[in-house]
Protein backbone atom coordinates (compact mmCIF):
# COMPACT_ATOMS: atom_id res chain seq x y z
CA UNK A 1 0.00 0.00 0.00
CA UNK A 2 1.28 3.43 -0.88
CA UNK A 3 0.14 6.88 0.20
CA UNK A 4 0.10 9.72 -2.32
CA UNK A 5 0.28 13.45 -1.65
CA UNK A 6 -3.48 13.90 -1.88
CA UNK A 7 -3.97 11.23 0.81
CA UNK A 8 -1.43 12.96 3.06
CA UNK A 9 -3.34 16.23 2.72
CA UNK A 10 -6.64 14.46 3.42
CA UNK A 11 -5.24 12.75 6.53
CA UNK A 12 -3.88 16.09 7.75
CA UNK A 13 -7.26 17.72 7.13
CA UNK A 14 -9.13 14.97 9.02
CA UNK A 15 -6.64 15.22 11.89
CA UNK A 16 -6.95 19.02 11.89
CA UNK A 17 -3.19 19.38 11.39
CA UNK A 18 -1.80 22.27 9.36
CA UNK A 19 0.64 20.89 6.79
CA UNK A 20 2.63 23.04 4.39
CA UNK A 21 3.43 21.96 0.83
CA UNK A 22 7.08 21.50 1.84
CA UNK A 23 6.14 19.02 4.58
CA UNK A 24 3.95 16.78 2.40
CA UNK A 25 6.75 14.74 0.72
CA UNK A 26 8.44 13.99 4.07
CA UNK A 27 5.14 12.99 5.68
CA UNK A 28 4.35 10.82 2.64
CA UNK A 29 7.63 8.95 3.08
CA UNK A 30 7.03 8.50 6.80
CA UNK A 31 3.50 7.20 6.32
CA UNK A 32 4.67 4.79 3.60
CA UNK A 33 7.41 3.49 5.92
CA UNK A 34 4.87 2.95 8.72
CA UNK A 35 2.50 1.11 6.39
CA UNK A 36 5.35 -1.06 5.08
CA UNK A 37 6.22 -2.04 8.65
CA UNK A 38 2.59 -2.91 9.38
CA UNK A 39 2.52 -5.09 6.26
CA UNK A 40 5.62 -6.91 7.56
CA UNK A 41 3.84 -7.55 10.85
CA UNK A 42 0.95 -9.09 8.94
CA UNK A 43 3.33 -11.70 7.48
CA UNK A 44 4.38 -13.03 10.89
CA UNK A 45 2.96 -16.46 11.69
CA UNK A 46 1.20 -16.21 15.06
CA UNK A 47 -0.62 -19.55 15.01
CA UNK A 48 -0.65 -21.03 18.50
CA UNK A 49 0.55 -17.82 20.18
CA UNK A 50 -1.64 -16.87 23.12
CA UNK A 51 -2.61 -13.20 23.59
CA UNK A 52 -0.62 -11.51 26.35
CA UNK A 53 -1.49 -8.87 28.91
CA UNK A 54 2.17 -8.49 29.89
CA UNK A 55 5.60 -9.84 29.00
CA UNK A 56 5.59 -11.72 32.30
CA UNK A 57 2.88 -14.25 33.14
CA UNK A 58 0.34 -12.80 35.54
CA UNK A 59 -3.26 -13.25 36.54
CA UNK A 60 -5.68 -10.36 36.27
CA UNK A 61 -6.71 -8.96 39.63
CA UNK A 62 -10.42 -9.30 40.25
CA UNK A 63 -12.77 -7.57 42.63
CA UNK A 64 -16.42 -7.96 43.41
CA UNK A 65 -18.69 -5.89 41.20
CA UNK A 66 -20.75 -3.96 43.69
CA UNK A 67 -22.14 -0.45 43.75
CA UNK A 68 -21.02 1.77 46.63
CA UNK A 69 -21.01 5.48 47.31
CA UNK A 70 -17.33 5.35 48.16
CA UNK A 71 -18.01 6.30 51.74
CA UNK A 72 -16.38 9.72 51.34
CA UNK A 73 -18.89 12.04 49.64
CA UNK A 74 -17.59 15.08 51.55
CA UNK A 75 -14.07 14.55 50.21
CA UNK A 76 -15.34 13.90 46.68
CA UNK A 77 -17.40 17.10 46.55
CA UNK A 78 -15.04 19.12 48.75
CA UNK A 79 -13.42 21.02 45.86
CA UNK A 80 -16.62 21.52 43.87
CA UNK A 81 -17.77 25.11 43.43
CA UNK A 82 -21.29 24.09 44.46
CA UNK A 83 -22.58 20.90 46.06
CA UNK A 84 -25.60 19.80 48.03
CA UNK A 85 -26.32 16.56 49.93
CA UNK A 86 -23.19 14.91 48.50
CA UNK A 87 -24.01 15.78 44.89
CA UNK A 88 -22.40 18.23 42.48
CA UNK A 89 -24.56 21.22 41.52
CA UNK A 90 -24.17 22.28 37.90
CA UNK A 91 -25.82 24.99 35.82
CA UNK A 92 -29.02 24.00 34.04
CA UNK A 93 -28.29 23.44 30.33
CA UNK A 94 -31.68 22.19 29.08
CA UNK A 95 -34.93 24.06 29.48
Amino acid sequence: MSVDQATVRRIAHLARIAVTDEEVPNLRNELNAILAFVEQLGEVNVDGVEPMTSVTPMAMKKRRDEVTDGGIPQKVTGNAPLSEDGFFLVPKVVE
